[in-house]
């Protein structure tokens, strides 16, 4: 399966997302491709990502970026045996960016050099959040958490309140990255179901030794702290992380008999009502750079692999831009940690058979790109879709779910339908611990109902059944 970058958010109320995809770990794109990839790259303005091949020294990294008059930022991923250093690089004012990357790849120790590119969601003005809490499951407007039989019922929904009446609700001891906007950590439908770090207490001291100080419920990798709920201090309300979260893992008793949350009876629910989600922050008011997403695909794969925390999966309701070979590493890395990075589609309503939308087409083994249908089934007009990019839909129109300054509202776009996927992923883990990344993307897909709108759309030719593994 073919994959490729892309980012979008429409709203119905909203916001939607596009999704990132690539080939297998190794692999390198043609620079070429890693500059724009047919298309103009946003980027941050005199700033690049530069990989060196294993092993370069500390005076060879110094040659290279002297051909281009480069200085050293920061470091976005940390030399290792067979892995390859990454270092974000600031070039002179005004220097043109293409020929400071020819420069840099004649130095045998630069592997790629490519922007610094910038990633956002598109939000269009809606109808907006509510002051008061809704019953979002049975007035009818959760239909994307519907099943065939529940009450009420959408045929077209995820088919989670099927899997609840089968007694798949979830488990705490499931942990799934938002890497996004921040998420609102104490809103009512949330509150319980954001991680808070053991191994890191609020000290000013990095206890875990992970490199990020005090990152008790994950990190901001936009503005460099510890909060990943910001509230629109700096310009962005975190209504996007916020809304994805909830639909991912919103809780809500009046939504089914296994009580939850307390015996709460207002608000929305998502398709896996126990679950623990950890911010990986990274979208920040302009948008979020290529080094700050990569760093925070990392972030999860070094909870997993050297803190021992069962990460399932990452929601990437994001996209904008060219192939990156920073990018598609990161998300190797992932793949090699058994953590699946699901991610939207897309909402140009255009072919990523024929145009790649990254990050969802980016051909990795733990990538799954999800599309967009409508209550009626239809696959949704803004949505984008690929007969062997991406692999199934979901429900991505009149989505409603949490959203900032503890209200809710109704969003639609890919960005939408991605956390549907993950949530369902996040309910295989929890009756299948043992799992693989492999297995539950297979279990998904397999799962995945026949539907017209997707036929020769989508690889599966289906929509998401979280009750059907």
């Amino acid at each position: 399966m073919r994959r490729t970058l892309a980012l979008v958010c429409t709203a119905a109320v909203g916001l939607t997302g596009v999704a990132l995809g690539a080939p297998a770990a190794a692999a390198t794109a043609p620079q070429s491709e890693g500059r724009s990839g047919g298309s103009p790259v946003q980027a941050v303005l005199d700033e690049l990502v530069v990989g060196y091949v294993p092993g370069a020294s500390a005076d060879q990294r110094a040659r290279a970026r002297g051909r281009a008059a480069a200085h050293v930022t920061e470091r976005v991923v940390a030399g290792a045996p067979g892995r390859r250093e990454v270092e974000l690089v600031r070039l002179p004012q005004g220097k043109d960016r293409d020929r400071a990357i020819d420069e840099l790849l004649t130095d045998p120790a630069v592997a790629y050099a490519e922007p610094n590119q910038l990633y956002r969601h598109q939000a269009k003005p809606g109808s907006g959040g509510s002051t008061v809490a809704p019953d979002g499951f049975s007035n009818g407007s959760l239909w994307g958490i519907y099943g065939d039989t529940s009450t009420p019922a959408n045929a077209f929904g995820s088919q989670a309140a099927e899997a609840w009446a089968k007694g798949s609700t979830g488990s705490s001891s499931v942990y799934v990255g938002v890497i996004d906007e921040g998420l609102q950590v104490d809103h009512p439908d949330l509150a319980g179901q954001v991680w808070v770090n053991p191994a890191d207490r609020v000290n000013g001291v990095d206890d875990d030794g992970n490199g990020y100080v005090d990152d008790v419920h994950g990190w901001d990798f936009a503005s460099g702290d510890r909060t990943v709920y910001d509230g629109g201090t700096r310009g962005s309300t975190d209504d996007h992380g916020t809304h994805v979260a909830g639909t991912i893992g919103a809780v809500n008793e009046a939504a089914t008999d296994v009580p939850v949350s307390g015996g709460k009876q207002v608000g929305v629910v998502g398709v896996s009502q126990d679950v623990t989600l950890i911010s990986g922050k990274f979208l920040g008011r302009n948008g979020g750079s290529l080094a700050a997403a990569v760093k925070a695909v990392d972030y999860f794969t070094d909870l997993k692999t050297r803190r021992g925390i069962d990460v399932v999966a990452t929601n990437n309701s994001w996209g904008g831009g060219a192939f990156s070979q920073a990018l598609f590493d990161a998300i190797a890395r992932a793949d090699e940690a058994e953590i699946l990075f699901i991610a939207a589609a897309g909402n140009n309503g255009t072919d990523n058979d024929a145009t790649a939308s990254y990050p969802s087409s980016y051909a990795l083994p733990n990538v799954i790109a999800v599309a967009a249908i409508d209550k009626t089934g239809g696959l949704a007009s803004f949505s984008q879709y690929g007969a062997t990019t991406v692999d199934l839909g979901a429900p991505g129109v009149g989505i409603l779910s949490t959203t900032a300054y503890s209200g809710w509202s109704t969003y639609s776009g890919t960005s939408m339908a991605t956390p549907h996927v993950t949530g369902a992923a996040a309910l295989y883990a929890a009756s299948n611990p043992s799992a693989s990344a492999s297995e539950i993307k297979a279990a998904i897909l397999e799962a995945a109902v026949a539907t017209p709108s997707l036929q020769g759309k989508t690889l599966t030719g289906g929509r998401l059944d979280a009750s059907g593994f």
